[in-house]
């Protein structure tokens, strides 16, 4: 099976005078628009922002949690961050702000990432993992496989560019704009199997595709654990 993926920059209104202008990522050039596939599950559920219009301070830890495999939250220093962990500061500053969202079909799967109160004009690398957040940013674990490396365990993950690239896993590198802000998203020709992935993790820097080293994006600088009902 062949598979797909692509990577967008939308122009988004941000906090009501910025406005998104992001590079795309590895998977191809912008867009100016992404559609719902037909028959897929809305972007986001349980009342939360329209990934249209985002919220200029989602809050991870006082809302309710969403439905499965969507999240959003706000950024902050362990133990005040739970759901939405900043690592360090420097490279995901305390406020910062990210939106993930899944529509999903029988087939396929399309996720997207919203974020915002990045370094302006910083590159970041971004992928689904297995695990939660926790205080130790290894614990989240690898990135989640539609087809697993056999080769690999948690620690050291793939690096096999048959199985760690963007067709396999699920890859949001982006870029943020003059206003730190930025969209990406990656559409996928398989669905999530009974272990979803639990976790969105950024990283310091875009992420590699060559041999020995795909997959591998910096040090783990911030997390998103994604809701679980």
């Amino acid at each position: 099976m062949i598979h797909t993926m692509r990577t967008r920059a939308l122009l988004l209104p941000v906090l009501l005078t910025a406005t998104l202008t992001g590079c795309a990522g590895p998977g191809g050039p912008a867009q100016p628009g992404l559609s719902r596939p037909p028959g897929s599950t809305p972007w986001l559920v349980s009342g939360a922002p329209s990934p249209d219009r985002p919220s200029s301070a989602p809050s991870g830890e006082s809302g309710a949690p969403l439905a499965k495999g969507t999240a959003t939250g706000t950024f902050l220093p362990f133990p005040q961050g739970t759901r939405a962990i900043t690592y360090d500061p420097k490279v995901v500053p305390p406020g910062a702000t990210a939106q993930l969202s899944i529509a999903r079909t029988a087939t396929d799967t399309t996720v997207r990432l919203t974020a915002t109160g990045l370094v302006p004009r910083r590159a970041y690398g971004a992928h689904l993992h297995t695990r939660p957040c926790t205080a130790t940013p290894e614990e989240a674990g690898p990135h989640y496989q539609h087809s697993p490396d056999p080769k690999a365990a948690a620690s050291p993950p793939s690096v096999d560019p048959a199985y760690a690239n963007p067709r396999n896993e699920v890859w949001l590198d982006f870029t943020a704009d003059a206003a730190g802000a930025a969209t990406a998203t990656a559409h996928q020709d398989w669905t999530f199997g009974d272990e979803p992935p639990r976790s969105l993790i950024l990283h310091a820097e875009h992420t590699s595709t060559a041999a020995g080293k795909a997959g591998m994006a910096g040090p783990r600088v911030a997390c998103l654990t994604l809701a679980t009902r």
